[in-house]
């Protein structure tokens, strides 16, 4: 618990941050649609008709005039994008930088064991993800209830399931490779990120790269199929779960035997 303890108070700044920006930027956005709801159902149909664009974004599918459209794609973006970037800093560095930090001699001196040492700090990482979303699920859940909305809350639910999942995947594979880096891995994770978002929009252009969909956990966070379909893509979200657990266990397998410099 020590350990825990430690990474969330040197890790609280960075949390703070992200959490209260990502938090901000979804209340301005529900905040606003009762301004722009009238306005939404001209600027829905203008959307569908954009070809490619719309497929890339899933706008052809969601209407826009209703509020659920309207926070599948706007809001599900912030908290897609702010999220994954925010679980790949997390999980990039939490391993490395015992060695960029050159702090490995002395965590490793006390009486823990590496095991014990690894699984803390995975905890860490998962407490802080779960935070991040119970807050901003309580500041959204505020919002619609000041806007006067009542959607679903079903859709909702999976929504924001889905995109806990997604975080905590990215922080897990990234986790994984935190293991294998002696030195900052920032650019890393935020690449990787960047990448699977644009996967996701490289694979809703054309059907011969659907495939990709099993590649990203963006697949599987699809806001217009969630809406539509009331469910998850399990076969997205199956090998999703998979990915999470071998970066957590590649991590957890490799820290522990390699040699700290």
């Amino acid at each position: 618990m020590t350990i825990i303890r430690h990474e969330l108070k040197q890790g609280r700044m960075t949390f703070i941050i992200w959490t209260c920006v990502i938090a901000f930027m979804l209340a301005v956005c529900i905040l606003i649609y009762p301004e722009m709801g009238t306005q939404m159902e001209d600027v829905g149909s203008m959307f569908s008709e954009m070809g490619s664009f719309s497929a890339a974004f899933g706008m052809d599918r969601l209407n826009f005039g209703e509020f659920l459209g309207f926070f599948g794609v706007e809001c599900g973006n912030i908290l897609g994008l702010g999220g994954a970037f925010f679980a790949a800093l997390s999980g990039i560095s939490i391993l490395a930088k015992e060695e960029k930090e050159q702090t490995a001699e002395f965590l490793l001196t006390h009486p823990v064991s590496r095991q014990k040492i690894v699984l803390q700090k995975l905890t860490a990482m998962l407490i802080q993800i779960l935070f991040l979303n119970l807050f901003v699920i309580a500041v959204t859940a505020a919002c619609i209830r000041v806007i006067g909305e009542s959607p679903e809350a079903r859709p909702l639910f999976l929504l924001f399931a889905a995109y806990f999942i997604l975080q905590t995947e990215i922080a897990c594979v990234c986790f994984g490779i935190s293991a294998f880096l002696s030195h900052s891995g920032t650019g890393i994770g935020l690449g990787m990120a960047a990448l699977l978002y644009f996967l996701n929009i490289i694979s809703n252009l054309t059907e011969k790269a659907k495939f990709l969909k099993y590649l990203t956990p963006f697949g599987y966070t699809e806001s217009a199929d969630i809406i539509a379909d009331g469910r998850l893509n399990m076969g997205y979200l199956s090998v999703g779960l998979g990915f999470m657990v071998i970066g957590a266990v590649a991590g957890c397998f490799w820290y522990c035997r390699k040699d700290i410099l």
